[in-house]
């Protein structure tokens, strides 16, 4: 049975699934504009990287990015 925690982290992964399709059908409409501050964190997105990841959207800092995939390897994510 699942408890309170597994059902609050079910239903954050499958807010972020929703938010992430929806930025990447807006991205393929060429409607997307790529965020300026981390989903994540909150703290701006270094311009380098906004420039490096031109026209396939940027979600996430650098080290939010690394923590996500991190997650995703381990399938928790």
């Amino acid at each position: 049975m699942a408890d309170d925690a597994d059902i609050a982290g079910d239903n954050a992964l499958r807010y972020e699934a929703q938010q992430l399709a929806a930025f990447a059908a807006a991205a393929a409409a060429g409607g997307a504009e790529q965020l300026s501050e981390c989903a994540e964190c909150g703290d701006e997105i270094p311009p380098a990287r906004l420039a490096a990841l031109a026209g396939r959207g940027c979600l996430r800092c650098a080290d939010c990015q690394g923590v996500f995939e991190g997650l995703k390897q381990r399938g928790l994510a």
